[in-house]
């Protein structure tokens, strides 16, 4: 139904046959101690793109536009493959229609990468999609949030500065669905 079209970077992006993004699942933290820091940059683009109120169902909430669901997982990072199923199941949706959009602090700030089809490489949040899901075979948006050289721990969770903020909304505008 809806297709991914990218503008720079031109990632290598695999397209398997019938790709048909319907769920868009934000990670992050649920809480306002969470919303504004880097772990919760999946929520934030949901945010972004999203126009409709959001609507809470058990682990989740969502906001459902022209055939394209937008949800916020309501379940702490390390436990949002709960929610990913749940609200698969409540959309009878399959992974192959699922857009995980997360932060990744191995991508400097700025930067996105998309992917399909492959292992957390540590990112707990997507380790319990994928271990809740039985699967790895589901799309994701992996958005830059690592300035200069630190460790990951040293800032996911602290809060997102105002040029930051305005860096990664620029990243957003980037990531377009028709």
């Amino acid at each position: 139904m809806f297709k991914l079209f990218f503008s720079r970077p031109k990632p290598a992006f695999p397209k398997p046959e019938g790709n048909d993004i319907r769920l868009i699942f934000g990670l992050g933290n649920p809480g306002e101690k969470y919303a504004p820091t880097y772990h919760n940059v999946g929520q934030l683009y949901v945010d972004h793109i999203a126009k409709g109120p959001f609507k809470k169902y058990r682990n989740f909430e969502f906001s459902k536009e022209n055939g394209v669901v937008f949800i916020k997982s309501l379940t702490f990072m390390n436990q949002s493959g709960i929610a990913a199923k749940e609200a698969l199941k409540y959309f009878n949706l399959k992974p192959e229609n699922l857009l995980v959009v997360h932060d990744d602090s191995d991508i400097s700030l700025g930067e996105y990468k998309f992917s399909f089809d492959q292992g957390s490489a540590g990112h707990n949040g997507v380790a319990s999609i994928i271990n809740h899901l039985k699967t790895q075979k589901f799309f994701r948006a992996r958005i830059g949030v690592r300035e200069n050289q630190k460790k990951a721990g040293e800032f996911i969770l602290k809060p997102i500065s105002k040029k930051n903020l305005l860096l990664l909304r620029e990243v957003f505008s980037r990531i377009k669905i028709l």
